[in-house]
């Protein structure tokens, strides 16, 4: 977070103000109750709450500091609840694609953009760790997140498991560079042996965009926002993770060799 220093020129928010006033109107009772003094605490102003702040600016940014803190700390406890509680729909979801050891002892779900560059970098790890660790099974859960053609080319993914060539159309979609109209799919479709004209037929099946809305409520509600997003188990980490990152998120999940 970047830290703001406040000139004395800049105006106080009345939530800060507000605050602050709780906090030293707590003090001030807390003084008379561990003196004993019997008369009344003087008002807490406005304006000696702007003094305070003035002189003492490290409060606000201690402040906001422990108030990120606290919601980061809630916000992974949700994370951590979610994850539980939404097993069967990472692991199990028939729409969802699969690779790997399909009755592998370890799933490791990844959550992906076709044009994203961090997801383009990590794909090679993925693939990677399917050949090294034969316990490996991978779910696929397209989460297009930057802007129509990503959904176009999630489309075209989901479709391609009919004709049974997903994993090697899911490859081909993350090693180009190309941009992901309809032609550019088609054509990587072609390459690695798909029926264009039948992909583009599937493609429209309303099946793939549900899908990809399920996803979408799915990654919502494990604060997942952007991509690649991994999950083992019970824990999820964002970014391009390399094949010693990928390893390492096993272990973790008690997966040991």
């Amino acid at each position: 977070m970047n830290s703001t220093h406040l000139g004395s020129a800049i105006p106080l928010s009345p939530l800060i103000l507000a605050g602050l006033a709780l906090f030293l109107s707590g003090c001030s009772m807390m003084a008379k109750d561990t003196k004993g003094v019997s008369t009344a605490s003087p008002d807490v102003t406005d304006a000696a709450i702007e003094r305070y702040i003035r002189a003492h600016p490290e409060v606000i940014e201690q402040s906001l500091q422990a108030m990120e803190g606290k919601r980061e700390a809630e916000q992974k406890e949700r994370q951590k609840v979610a994850l539980k509680t939404k097993q069967d729909e990472l692991l199990h979801d028939p729409l969802s694609p699969v690779s790997g050891n399909l009755k592998g002892e370890i799933t490791v779900v990844e959550f992906y953009d076709y044009r994203c560059g961090f997801c383009k970098r990590a794909a090679p790890a993925v693939t990677e760790l399917q050949k090294v660790d034969p316990r490996v099974r991978v779910v696929y859960k397209d989460f297009p997140i930057l802007g129509e053609p990503s959904e176009l080319a999630a489309k075209a993914a989901l479709a391609s498991q009919a004709q049974g060539k997903h994993q090697a159309f899911h490859e081909a979609l993350l090693e180009s560079h190309a941009d992901m109209t309809k032609e550019s799919i088609l054509k990587i479709a072609t390459k690695v042996g798909l029926d264009a004209k039948r992909l583009e037929v599937d493609m429209a099946n309303p099946k793939w965009q549900a899908a990809i809305h399920k996803n979408r409520a799915l990654a919502h509600e494990l604060g997942i926002s952007g991509t690649p997003g991994f999950i083992v188990g019970n824990e999820m980490v964002p970014g391009a993770l390399d094949l010693n990152g990928l390893k390492e998120l096993i272990a973790r999940a008690g997966y040991g060799r």
